[in-house]
C-alpha cells in the first residue's frame, strides 16, 4: 500500500508546526553586519590604494615585477647567457 500526502504551506508554517526557531532576525542582522564589511573592504581597497598595496615602492616595484615575469617567461635564458659572457 502506498500513500501519498500533500502539504501545502509555507516555509514559517512548516517551521511554526515543527517547532524550530525562526531565525530570520538573526540572519537579517548577520547579512546586514556582512554587508557593512564588505563595503568597507571595498572602500579601503580603491584603485589608488591597491596600488600601493601591490606595488608600495612605486614604479620601482613595477618594474622589478615586470623583470621577474619576463625572467620566468624566457626560462632564465637572459641570465645564463650573461653569466657565459662573464666566464669568457
Amino acid at each position: 500500500m502506498k500513500v501519498t500526502i500533500d502539504i501545502d504551506c509555507t516555509p514559517e508554517e512548516a517551521r511554526t508546526f515543527l517547532g524550530l526557531p525562526d531565525v530570520k532576525p538573526f540572519q537579517d542582522s548577520m547579512m546586514a553586519r556582512m554587508q557593512d564589511q564588505v563595503q568597507k573592504g571595498i572602500d579601503t581597497l580603491g584603485p589608488e590604494a591597491m596600488m600601493k598595496t601591490f606595488f608600495p615602492s612605486g614604479l620601482a616595484g613595477l618594474e622589478e615585477m615586470q623583470g621577474m615575469f619576463w625572467r620566468m617567461a624566457t626560462g632564465g635564458a637572459r641570465a645564463k647567457s650573461e653569466k657565459d659572457k662573464e666566464t669568457k
